[in-house]
This record gives structure tokens, C-alpha cells and sequence, in this order.
């Protein structure tokens, strides 16, 4: 029976209440969690601080090998890991031993490398010397799509700083949090350090957002739900990163390789069933390569085969949850209503049971238009056709309220570079360039606050001390 992590063991929850856990491939209710109670937060927060004093002044080395050695657990644990994600949350079997398994492991590798090379220390400025310290106990708000990528991209920084942590995944996909729980247990974190607790958002999370002894909240998710969270902390004032939401510009630039651009485009926006904030879901295309490019993405959307998680040749598995695909239906029915063409895919389930949406397509889209600016977070694409030169495509890519992801595609590098630092985004991919786990990840306007991954992710959770000698 699945328990809480508290103060370095597993406890029952407080309320004596669950939450069932479904397989969205099945429909079946497959596992339940403890659905945590304001006093279990009492109990994980009040344990993250007596830990606090003890774990700030644990070196740096001892901090790296432990975070090493959960990396390794991870890679020893990869099949029962990524059978977990999905069964849990419904991603292909090896996509979720290649994504959602091994780069989380490759994460903790670099954090627990930064432990031992960043100058906590800092430096001097005239006669003061400025250190880099612990920001103090931190409620970390995980989502569901990718759970431990995302508890991990919090957890390894916040300890590597020094903090302490009190996890709260989401309630939808809650298991590998628990796999994760016990890897971190097993390599023998100091009780208190790190505690876990599932549980809803309007819980748990909040509770964690408005106590006065957390420090600091790191949160991904919705724009709306981080909107919540920012305006709960700053009753505190407390240190807030946010990770939100997308609508991530493809924009193809008419020297590019069209084929190659399409490709890499639709392959993204379909990741994880397109549950993934940076997905290029926005393909920006000149209108004289515009049909081409239509139909190059219908052809390459028809053959993404969608089915069972398990199954070998399986490349779109089902939505987390029967709330997310009715979600998305209702999007594929607003883009139909707003005039834009609906060229594969749509609304109905290519499977009997399950929570199945097909891989869809949208031509004729203009900008502002509801699928064109809001996040659907689905297997849909939608396909915007520009003009008037380089400068229309970077005011439509840039005309939403997000600014998470992009990506450019051009003949020549240096023009891409120069499109790509004109896209107010976190994030931008030139010409197909591979995901670095080392560099910053975050968005600009309403797609965050803050930065995860590589050197800003671990000072997010450090403070900055002048001392005057």
C-alpha cells in the first residue's frame, strides 16, 4: 500500500483518503496514492527544516556523490522506470526509456557535477566577498506529462544548492515520483531532506504555496494554475519559479530544406502525444512553399501508429486522462468552427477503449485564431501561412502570449541565427539541433518565470550574501 515520504520514511497520510491511479491506455484503475492532507504538509515542511541547518553545511562533494549515485540507480532501473511512465502516463515504452528514463538520469549526472565545480563562494568586489547560499526549504509542484524529467529538473538543483525539498507530483501520473522517492531513500539522504508527498493540487500544492516556512516554490505546469501558485506565494513573498505554458513557433524560413523542416516539425509537435509545454505546435510556412508543406505533414501524421504503449510499433500513445482528451476534442471542434481546415486526424477515438485522440492537422490557420494562440496540449498541429518575407513570420511566431520554444529553419545558419535571436522564447532550435539538458530552459511572458537545467537552474535556489570585510 502506497504511503507518503516523510522525514526519511514511508508514513500514511493524515486524511485516510486516495486517489485511484488510471492506465489511460486501459482505462483501468491500476494503483491509488495517499491524497495528502494540510497536516501531512505541516509534518514534510516542518521535517525539510530541521534538516535544513545540517544539509546547507554538508560539502559539496558529499552532496555530488549522493546525486551520482541516484543517477546510477536511475540507469540500473531504465525498463522498470520507463514501464511505469507508460503505464502511468501513457507515453510509447521507448520513448519513455530513452526521454522520459535516461535524460532525467543524464540531469542529476550534471548536478551532481555542478556540486562539486560551482564557487559557492563567488568572489570579492572591493572589500566584500559575495556567497552563493542555500535559499532555504523548497516546495517543489510537479506536472504529469513527463514526472520524473520534471522532478528531477527541481530536486537535483535544489539539493546540489543545499536546500532541502518537499515534492508534490501530480496526482494524475504520480508513480514514478515514487520510484524516484525510493531511489533517493535508498542512496541514503539524511532524514528530512528530501520528503514527497502526493496529493492534490488544491491540497496539497496550495498548502505548500502559502506556508510561511517555505522559502521557495518551483512549479510547472498550466499558465493558469502558475498564475494561482505566483499570487499564493506572494502572500509570503517567497522565491517563485514558474515553468508554464507553450505554443512554440516552426518557422521555415523559403531557402530551407522544406522535407527535412516538416519532418522534424511534426516529429516534435506529436512528442508524448503532444503533451509537452515546448512542442512546436505552430508550423509558420511561406505561402508559396505552403501547400507542399500541408501535405508533406498529412503524409507524415498518417503514419504515426497509434496504439498501445507496449507495442513495438506504437508511435502515438493515448492522452494521460479521458479530462485531457476531452480537452483536446473540444479544441479540434473550435478550429473547425473558426474556419480552419481540418486535413487528418479529428474527434473521433481510433480505439475502443482508452483515452486515444488521432494525430491532427490543421491547414488554412490565421493568426489569432483560437488553436493558433491557445495551448491544446494534444497531437495537433496547425500550419500558418506567411507572405510578406522573414518579418511577418517573426511577428505571427511571436504574436502569442507564450514564449517558451521555437525553432528556425534556413539554408544558411547565420540567417537562422539571426531569426532566432529576433523570437522572444527560452528556447530556440536552429536547423535541428539536438536538446542540451546542459543549457537553460524557461520561457519568456506567460510561459515562466525563471530558468531549470544547467548553471541557472542551480542558482535559482541559491541566495546571494554580500559580507563587508
Amino acid at each position: 500500500m502506497r504511503q507518503l515520504y516523510l522525514n526519511g520514511a514511508w508514513q500514511p497520510s493524515a486524511s485516510g483518503e486516495w486517489i485511484g491511479v488510471v492506465n489511460p491506455a486501459t482505462e483501468e484503475t491500476v494503483d491509488r496514492v495517499p491524497a495528502g492532507s494540510p497536516a501531512d504538509v505541516e509534518a514534510a515542511v516542518a521535517a525539510a527544516r530541521r534538516a535544513l541547518p545540517e544539509w546547507s553545511r554538508t560539502a559539496p562533494a558529499e552532496r555530488a556523490r549522493l546525486l551520482a549515485a541516484a543517477a546510477d540507480l536511475i540507469r540500473d532501473r531504465t525498463d522498470q522506470i520507463a514501464r511505469i511512465v507508460a503505464t502511468d502516463v501513457g507515453t510509447p515504452y521507448g520513448l519513455a526509456a530513452r526521454v522520459q528514463t535516461l535524460l532525467p538520469a543524464e540531469v542529476l549526472s550534471s548536478y551532481a557535477g555542478l556540486a562539486e565545480t560551482y564557487e559557492f563562494e563567488g568572489g570579492r568586489v572591493g572589500n566584500s566577498r559575495v556567497l552563493r547560499e542555500p535559499a532555504g526549504v523548497v516546495g517543489a509542484i510537479t506536472p504529469w506529462n513527463y514526472p520524473l524529467h520534471q522532478a528531477v529538473a527541481k530536486v537535483a538543483p535544489a539539493l546540489a544548492a543545499g536546500c532541502t525539498v518537499v515534492l508534490k507530483p501530480s496526482e494524475v501520473a504520480p508513480l514514478a515520483a515514487y520510484a524516484f522517492a525510493e531511489i533517493l531513500d535508498e542512496v541514503g539522504l539524511p532524514r528530512g531532506v528530501f520528503n514527497m508527498l502526493s496529493g492534490r493540487g488544491s491540497v496539497v500544492g496550495e498548502a505548500l504555496a502559502t506556508h510561511p516556512e517555505v522559502d521557495m516554490v518551483s512549479f510547472t505546469g498550466s499558465t493558469r494554475a502558475g498564475r494561482r501558485v505566483a499570487a499564493l506565494a506572494a502572500e509570503t513573498v517567497k522565491r517563485v519559479t514558474l515553468e508554464l505554458g507553450g505554443k512554440s513557433a516552426s518557422v521555415v524560413l523559403p531557402d530551407a530544406d522544406l522535407g527535412t523542416a516538416v519532418k522534424a516539425t511534426v516529429a516534435n509537435a506529436f512528442l508524448n502525444s503532444g503533451q509537452t509545454c515546448s512542442a512546436l505546435t505552430r508550423m509558420i510556412v511561406h505561402r508559396d512553399q505552403y501547400d507542399d508543406a500541408v501535405w508533406l505533414a498529412v503524409d507524415l501524421a498518417k503514419a504515426y501508429t497509434v496504439g498501445d504503449p507496449f507495442d513495438e510499433g506504437t508511435r502515438l500513445g493515448p492522452l494521460v486522462s479521458a479530462a485531457q482528451r476531452e480537452r483536446v476534442v473540444r479544441y479540434i471542434n473550435r478550429g473547425e468552427e473558426e474556419g480552419a481546415r481540418l486535413v487528418t486526424g479529428g474527434v473521433d477515438n481510433p480505439r475502443e477503449r482508452g483515452f486515444y485522440v488521432e494525430p491532427t492537422v490543421f491547414a488554412g490557420v490565421e493568426p489569432g485564431m483560437v488553436i493558433e494562440q491557445e495551448e491544446i496540449f494534444g497531437p495537433v498541429l496547425v500550419i500558418v501561412p506567411y507572405s510578406r518575407g522573414e518579418n511577418e513570420a517573426v511577428a505571427i511566431a511571436n504574436g502569442t502570449p507564450y514564449g517558451l520554444a521555437g525553432a528556425v529553419w534556413a539554408g544558411d545558419e547565420e540567417h537562422a541565427l539571426s531569426v532566432a535571436r529576433r523570437l522572444r522564447a527560452g528556447q530556440v532550435t536552429v536547423n535541428g539541433g539536438r536538446f542540451n539538458p546542459l543549457a537553460p530552459f524557461g520561457g519568456y511572458k506567460q510561459s515562466g518565470v525563471g530558468r531549470e537545467l544547467g548553471v541557472p537552474g542551480l542558482e535559482e535556489f541559491l541566495e546571494t550574501k554580500a559580507v563587508h570585510l
